[in-house]
């Protein structure tokens, strides 16, 4: 293959398109996904990204923008899940369980019934190669306000997803950290709604943070370490669709997926020898 034809995909306007949102969803959810991932909220980023879809439709059917009715879906999925959690026996992850599935089925329901000409299809899982102008700009607000956010208050919300009694006992706003990472996780669900959509959403804001987590120590290093494996990865997916005629979201979830089981192997190799190393200086 020449040069020429490793250029190809970006003399093209809608893979140029594709390339930039890429790229501008790769920084808040890379972020967001190192708090995910220690805070053990994966389920929770999974349950409000099935969630946003009954929002999506609501917002079609009053003349609404489609983004705010998934933001209002989705902050209505985590705030319910806090209360019904909060105030019952049943276990967190089960809550979310029946939220999520709960308001999926609906927004499936709606769907249905309004006869919407919104393709259900590219709202699970994207449309990259048919991002507009529009879609660009909105999605980059969004993903700047969240990194913005993120970068800012770094640390006051990795205590809190360490330990939340130590954060408030230190004078922290536990609930506004609370509600504020919920609100960071339902605006970064709506940014990646036009790139990889409902469905695939959830492997861009758990992978990058769960490779970074395998690969270094140190949770500063992790933020930008997981920034540039999701940037990677974007960039990687849809540059290998364009050759293989695939869809660009679910290739950039496989590069994600295989580089996770890299990082799994190295870390366990990496153990093993040093567990010879203590056993020989033993």
């Amino acid at each position: 293959m020449d040069f020429d034809n490793l250029m190809m995909p970006f003399q093209f306007g809608f893979m140029q398109h594709a390339f930039l949102i890429g790229m501008i969803v790769s920084v808040p959810a890379a972020l967001l996904s190192c708090f995910l991932v220690l805070k053990g909220w994966a389920l929770m980023g999974d349950a409000v990204s099935h969630s946003v879809l009954p929002g999506i439709v609501l917002a079609y059917i009053f003349g609404l923008p489609l983004l705010l009715g998934a933001f209002a879906a989705g902050m209505t999925c985590a705030v319910a899940t806090g209360y019904l959690s909060g105030n019952s026996r049943v276990k967190q992850d089960t809550v979310m369980g029946v939220v999520f599935s709960g308001m999926f089925g609906l927004g499936i329901v709606l769907y249905v019934a309004a006869k919407t000409d919104v393709d259900l299809m590219h709202i699970l899982y994207g449309n990259m190669l048919g991002v507009d102008r529009g879609e660009l700009i909105s999605s980059g607000v969004i993903s700047l306000i969240v990194a913005a956010v993120l970068l800012l208050k770094w640390n006051d919300l990795l205590l809190h997803s360490f330990d939340p009694a130590q954060a408030r006992a230190a004078g922290l706003p536990v609930g506004l950290l609370h509600y504020g990472l919920l609100a960071a996780l339902s605006l970064t669900i709506v940014a990646t709604l036009s790139a990889v959509g409902l469905i695939l959403a959830i492997g861009l804001l758990i992978a990058p943070g769960a490779i970074a987590f395998l690969l270094v120590r140190k949770f500063s290093t992790m933020l930008w370490v997981s920034v540039l494996i999701c940037i990677f990865a974007t960039q990687a997916g849809v540059y290998a669709s364009f050759f293989i005629d695939s869809a660009p979201a679910p290739t950039i979830i496989l590069i994600l997926t295989a580089m996770f089981i890299v990082a799994f192997v190295s870390r366990q190799l990496q153990n093993r020898k040093q567990s010879a190393k203590l056993a020989l200086t033993d």
